[in-house]
């Protein structure tokens, strides 16, 4: 039987991150996850200035054989309307694909890798825990995104209205270019592009990383989800946007929205980061950012409990989740004050201003400009 001080069940930005912080304070780490690395991962894939500094990147070294696209405007609107775009002058964001980039975070972790294992079982032993009758650990961290077997075990998954959570379902293809395909792609590696959907429900983006294309959607519901893709696609297509022989094959997965789920945190020996503990921001879904935060908080948590993982040693992770990302206040319904169709009209006209597009959506939603980078002593 093996053991370990911390099991980390998830190899993405959440479950790297916070076993490169344990590893470095020493502490025995072992990440489980039920892909092998590189593998491909549902997500448009940029990074800002405050998670390359949170995350303490060499961008030399990363970028030196990796993607690493500088970002420093937007192309934004609703689909089919007016489109505006906005310059910084500067990078703002960084492109990057994610089948580099939680490799890298992973292997950089050092800690022990149970690459191509998923989770079949998983129970309580005394104050630990014994992982696929093979692993044990005092402490077990579910980083494995919105399907997370740990996130199950501590309180259920029942995404959507009816089980108080907002989950959103994205597909994208991601595909590199022929030199005749570049030629034919009028998105701008620097200038990545955002469309909503007409009812407010998601939004379509094409970002261009060197000669990387990724064309995606997402939404509030999985109704129709690919029809809505493939509707965006032939627009830009038809718009000269994005080359005509795209890849038909498309990548989905689902996530939930800060604020939006009623999942249990933590408990004696266990916690949940990133994806799995529903972190992702509220306006525009990211989930990168909050994941790696997660992460960072529940390693300085983890530190200061000296080993002894009882509930009442890992409450203040929640507490600090909520400092930095605010109360959880899971969705129900309420009346609306304006009809449907008339408030997607004024968020519409909104969209359709430069002002607006950069100070809130992108300053404020997208990009979290005003947010300093989380600190770690």
């Amino acid at each position: 039987m093996e053991s370990c001080d911390v099991l980390i069940v998830g190899g993405g930005p959440a479950g790297s991150t916070c076993a490169w912080k344990l590893r470095a304070a020493g502490l025995d780490v072992v990440v489980l996850d039920k892909a092998a690395f590189p593998r491909d991962k549902t997500c448009a894939g940029w990074i800002t200035p405050a998670v390359v500094e949170e995350l303490e990147l060499d961008v030399g070294a990363y970028a030196a054989t990796r993607v690493f696209q500088p970002v420093t405007g937007f192309r934004t609107g609703t689909i089919g309307g007016r489109v505006v775009e906005t310059h910084y002058g500067k990078p703002v964001s960084f492109g990057i694909r994610r089948c580099e980039f939680d490799d890298y975070l992973l292997r950089r972790s050092g800690a022990r890798l149970r690459l191509g294992e998923k989770v079949d079982n998983l129970e309580r032993s005394g104050r630990g825990w014994i992982v696929n009758a093979s692993i044990t650990a005092p402490l077990l961290i579910g980083a494995g995104g919105h399907f997370c077997p740990v996130a199950r075990l501590l309180g259920g998954i029942s995404a959507g209205v009816g089980g108080g959570e907002l989950a959103v379902a994205a597909q994208e293809i991601e595909f590199a270019m022929s030199p005749g395909q570049c030629e034919g792609c009028k998105v701008r590696p620097t200038v990545p592009e955002l469309y909503f959907c007409p009812d407010m429900k998601g939004y379509a983006w094409c970002f261009r990383k060197g000669d990387h294309l990724n064309i995606g959607l997402g939404r509030e519901d999985n109704r129709r989800l690919s029809a809505h893709l493939g509707a965006f696609r032939d627009l830009m297509t038809a718009q000269g946007r994005v080359p005509r022989d795209t890849p038909e094959r498309v990548h989905g997965h689902a996530y939930i929205l800060y604020g939006h789920t009623c999942r249990t945190l933590f408990d004696d020996g266990v916690l949940l980061i990133g994806d799995a503990a529903g972190l992702a921001y509220p306006e525009s879904g990211e989930g990168i950012r909050p994941a790696v935060e997660s992460g960072l908080m529940a390693a300085q948590v983890i530190e200061g409990a000296r080993a002894d993982y009882r509930r009442a040693n890992l409450r203040q992770y929640a507490d600090r989740l909520t400092r930095r990302f605010g109360r959880r206040a899971p969705r129900t319904p309420t009346p609306g004050l304006l009809p449907a169709r008339l408030k997607q009209r004024i968020a519409a006209s909104l969209l359709a201003t430069h002002w607006f597009s950069r100070h809130v959506l992108l300053d404020g939603w997208f990009l979290r400009a005003r947010l300093p980078a989380l600190q770690y002593p």
